[in-house]
């Protein structure tokens, strides 16, 4: 199926309970479809909203960043391709988690996308983790070259790496890309962040957003808003 501006859009449903999560689908209705359900729910009922999301007609994408030895990781996604979700997260950080997953996939329909280089995480944290000679996109870059290899979809990128990925990996390559902001400064808690239009100028095929619009007066406005920027972006992709 064509990917539609909205397609590309998830909404991040980061909250501590599905019903708040529920109830932000719902005035969202209309202006999203896709939405990514993360370790935040995951244990109150994440899995059961990602599969109703699902039978509504709404792309998920569930963040689960596995990460374990290869048996372990090859199960878990075996057990999620049985659900029916669109896409699932595992860290790339080595090849052997990374075609552990992909045999798990199997035949399933399952996207897999690798974790390269957290956006919350900057050079300093880098060699805090024993990790030197680099800087993060130089390593996000690695990493996903090493995710394609391996048979992965694409890779989750910050929209500051986003043009080295897309050189590196080619056209078809999907980056889907969190540590969105509207505007300058609203970092918070992450390091490495960009507009959304900037980033899908920079290659970026998804964008992951979720305080900017779920904290917002009018969540709908903000969503659409940004299915406009990603539009005008891709140069007028329909809505």
């Amino acid at each position: 199926m064509r990917a539609t501006a909205q397609s590309r859009l998830f909404v991040a449903l980061d909250m501590p309970e599905t019903a708040v999560a529920e109830a932000m689908v719902a005035r969202l209705d209309g202006e999203v479809s896709a939405y990514k359900v993360g370790l935040e729910l995951m244990f109150g009922g994440g899995i059961a909203l990602a599969q109703r999301l699902k039978a509504h007609g709404k792309s998920v994408f569930l963040d689960m960043k596995l990460l374990d030895i290869p048996n372990t990781v090859e199960k878990a996604v075996a057990n999620i391709a049985g659900l029916g979700l669109d896409y699932l997260t595992i860290h790339g950080v080595d090849r052997k988690t990374l075609d552990a997953a992909v045999k798990g996939r199997g035949a399933s329909n399952l996207k897999l996308l690798a974790v390269t280089v957290l956006t919350s995480l900057d050079g300093l944290d880098l060699v805090e983790q024993g990790i030197n000679g680099t800087t993060p996109a130089k390593l996000v870059v690695r990493r996903a070259l090493m995710a394609k290899a391996a048979g992965f979809d694409g890779v989750i990128a910050s929209g500051m790496e986003a043009a080295d990925v897309r050189a590196a990996t080619g056209p078809d390559f999907l980056i889907v890309t969190p540590g969105i902001r509207l505007k300058a400064g609203a970092d918070k808690d992450q390091a490495r962040v960009v507009t959304p239009s900037d980033a899908i100028r920079s290659g970026a095929s998804h964008l992951v957003v979720g305080r900017p619009i779920t904290t917002a007066a009018d969540p709908a406005a903000v969503a659409k808003g940004i299915v406009g920027d990603i539009a005008t972006a891709r140069g007028g992709e329909g809505k």
